[in-house]
């Protein structure tokens, strides 16, 4: 009997998985994994890991578009190697990707080509306007995150920092400043 897991992702903590988590359920999966984290690197991709451990002969994982699973060629041939090593398959809700089949195993290929195409023209015109704005002296830079207070709770509940880094969506390093900050504070 073939068992559904679901994986979802968003980049940041602002957005939010309710979306996904619902055309999971829709789909059959009894379980879906679901995290806040880029997608540029599997590193650090927590329940990615753990559905990739779970799967068996037979299942499936779920997704609801490649992109929510990698941004770049190599990533996703490695979760497609490890998914396939397992005798499992990989299907997409709102793509014709399923490859449980020779042709599928073909598309996959090819939209993760044109997905990481579109991704580097995104990054060149991001450069692009940015070097823009800096002539036109209207790049301030990245806005400092503001989660100091959010990083204190979270402390004071007892919270490491690679679980309010988690938590977060931030790096370790940001949290180590932002509990100095505090600190020095008071």
């Amino acid at each position: 009997m073939v068992k559904r897991f679901g994986y979802g992702r968003v980049s940041t903590i602002d957005q939010d998985l309710r979306i996904q988590a619902e055309a999971l359920e829709r789909s059959g999966c009894i379980a879906s994994f679901l995290e806040k984290k880029s997608g540029t690197t599997t590193e650090g991709r927590e329940e990615l890991r753990r559905v990739l451990s779970i799967l068996g002969e037979d299942d499936e994982l779920v997704v609801v578009r490649l992109d929510r699973l990698a941004r770049s060629v190599a990533d996703l041939a490695d979760i497609v190697r490890q998914i396939e090593k397992k005798g499992a398959s990989l299907r997409c809700i709102e793509q014709p990707v399923d490859t449980g089949s020779a042709a599928g195993r073909a598309f996959v290929g090819m939209l993760a080509v044109f997905a990481e195409f579109e991704t580097g023209l995104r990054r060149e015109r991001q450069m692009e306007g940015i070097a823009k704005a800096k002539r036109e002296g209207k790049y301030k830079g990245r806005q400092r995150l503001s989660v100091t207070d959010e990083v204190a709770h979270l402390s004071a509940e007892g919270r490491g920092p690679t679980a309010i880094a988690r938590e977060l969506g931030i790096g370790v390093a940001t949290v180590h400043r932002r509990l100095a900050e505090i600190r020095s504070a008071g």
